[in-house]
């Protein structure tokens, strides 16, 4: 064939460039590509189907199964703004059912190509598009690294075509931010197969965020580039292998250094482990529910010190399911409901350490500060609905005024005398004559004419 290429290495997906693409890069895996393509039947040459006829570029995410073999295995070879001629097998294809009615059984099909662009594969958590992968060379086996393996890596860091840093790191994941490692990076790791090299778009919020890094020379809310490879992984052992007495010997580890990070007010990283830790407490048990009770309370008091109240709320919830009298999940709780401004739930929490410990002065102290806020709050409403309700009195009996200024004043007309709002008439000759006559309402209509 002339000029063709084998792509498949069983002449079952062969393509022939019509227009070179730009650069070296090609999409990978999971990628968002969009292209233009005309399909015809290398029978006859029929078209059956066409992007370009509906002006309307076709879209799919790379080898995902979406879309023909064919596709996933010649887009995969284009590069920017290449077009190709793409010939697939029936079995590259629709295969022996064929796709009625404008694609026969066992049909051998062409495809002219032009690619479009692509986007990085989104391994973002909230799937914002803030974390996109390149695979640059596909790693060496399927098993991904899992919270707490020990990762080595090269990364070497970009921002606009700088190299701002390059360095080996090893950490263990969940750790990395101890290590200068950015969130982007971590998170994109645990989507790595050994021996990966692949190239991460990281927008600001998985990067250096609004501060930017001065020591790297990162400006504020940069979007930046990591080259990373994932050169060896050293699994800890997984949970589904491990027993009672180890998954309570690794949680209480993971815990422990959690509260060293904590001590060192590194909160994040301490939320991180305290989680992990939990999720090796699967056994019931009085000691497993001593080591989540101690857990809770730390994450209480790591969102706390974040200032993030309602998470500490929460995290209040679950230390008291495992121990509603827990004087200090009761407090904590209060002192979260203090901040956030609801006294009432603060000062039920204040008394409810009270009823357990009566000698407690830091619970008594709060509880004296709750009632003398409520009460401030409570005289300040008063005064408020005071001030308004004296406003709208002084409002009503201006509006009466306004109301009686427009009414007439019969005591400064002669008696009798008609007032232009009471005529029905214009005044006649003997009225004007006769202005002290009183004009009665059956009589005036004799005189109306004299």
């Amino acid at each position: 064939m002339e000029d063709y290429i084998d792509l498949s290495r069983d002449g079952g997906v062969q393509k022939r460039i019509l227009q070179e693409g730009t650069g070296d890069e090609t999409p990978s895996k999971g990628c968002s590509v969009s292209l233009h393509y005309t399909g015809t039947l290398d029978a006859d040459g029929k078209k059956f189907d066409s992007s370009r006829d509906r002006n309307e570029p076709f879209q799919f995410n790379l080898g995902t199964g979406s879309v023909i073999k064919a596709f996933d295995i010649g887009v995969a070879s284009m590069k920017q703004g290449e077009k190709c001629i793409l010939r697939c097998a029936p079995k590259y294809a629709y295969g022996s059912s064929g796709s009625p009615p404008n694609i026969p059984p066992n049909a051998t099909l062409n495809f002219e190509l032009e690619i479009l662009g692509w986007k990085g594969a989104d391994l973002s958590p909230k799937s914002d598009g803030g974390i996109q992968r390149f695979i640059v060379r596909s790693g060496t086996s399927r098993d991904h690294p899992k919270r707490g393996d020990l990762v080595k890596i090269h990364l070497v860091g970009r921002h606009e075509g700088r190299v701002f840093e390059e360095r080996d790191v090893e950490f263990c994941l969940d750790e990395g931010k101890e290590f200068g490692v950015v969130t982007g990076v971590e998170v994109a790791l645990e989507s790595f197969n050994k021996g990966e090299m692949s190239r991460l778009v990281l927008k600001p919020a998985y990067a250096f965020g609004a501060e930017g890094n001065s020591e790297l020379g990162v400006p504020p809310n940069a979007t930046v580039e990591y080259t990373v490879t994932l050169n060896d992984v050293e699994a800890v052992v997984d949970r589904s292998m491990m027993s009672r007495d180890e998954m309570i010997a690794q949680a209480q580890l993971l815990r422990e250094k959690a509260t060293k990070y904590l001590k060192e007010d590194k909160h994040e990283l301490a939320l991180k482990l305290y989680d992990s830790a939990a999720t090796y407490l699967i056994h019931k048990s009085k000691e497993t529910d001593a080591i989540k009770l101690a857990i809770f309370l730390n994450t209480i008091l790591c969102y706390q010190k974040m200032q993030n109240h309602d998470e500490a709320k929460l995290a209040c919830v679950e230390a008291l399911k495992l121990d509603n009298k827990n004087v200090k999940a009761l407090y904590r709780q209060g002192m979260s409901n203090l901040a956030l401004e609801d006294l009432d739930r603060a000062l039920r929490d204040f008394s409810a350490v009270l009823e357990i410990e009566p000698e407690n002065k830091a619970a008594r102290n709060q509880v004296s500060m709750c009632k003398h806020k409520i009460k401030a709050y409570n005289d300040q409403q008063k005064k408020v609905f005071a001030n308004m309700f004296t406003k709208f009195a002084q409002s009503d009996s201006k509006k009466a005024q306004e109301e009686q200024s427009r009414q007439p004043d019969v005591m400064k007309q002669k008696f009798g005398e008609w007032g232009d709002d009471e005529r029905e008439h214009e005044p006649t000759r003997f009225e004007q004559e006769n202005p002290d006559v009183i004009m009665l309402n059956d009589l005036h209509k004799q005189f109306r004419n004299m």
